[in-house]
């Protein structure tokens, strides 16, 4: 089956203080491309990227982008306050057998995302 979701991009205002907050939450290296007014800072996997543009506002009431965290979604948690943002939905197990567990969370930029993990 394909991937359902083929790219996503995170709105910023400010560019590289979004960049850092998501390279420690999920202790990830992003490849960073400025096009002036524009500039990407792309998921090493292909699926999206930390956008800067014109027209792309963050917002708390957009989808919900969920990062696969792995067996470390407390650890990621405990990122996402260190470096600055804030946990809207704590840990919390999902309903479907085997599904395992998500939080939600705002990001230095106003987003609102989600965490999962097993």
């Amino acid at each position: 089956m394909k991937k359902l979701v083929i790219w996503v991009d995170v709105p910023a205002v400010d560019f590289n203080r979004a960049v850092s907050f998501y390279e420690t939450v999920l202790q990830t290296k992003f490849e960073v491309f400025d096009g002036g007014a524009e500039k990407m800072a792309c998921f090493p996997t292909g699926e999206g990227a930390i956008s800067e543009a014109p027209n792309f506002k963050p917002s708390e009431n957009g989808p919900i982008v969920n990062f696969d965290c792995g067996n470390d979604l407390d650890g990621a948690i405990e990122r996402v306050v260190l470096m600055g943002g804030k946990i809207i939905q704590p840990k919390c197990k999902i309903e479907v057998e085997g599904r395992g567990w998500f939080a939600l969370f705002h990001d230095t930029e106003g987003n609102r995302l989600g965490l999962y993990g097993f």
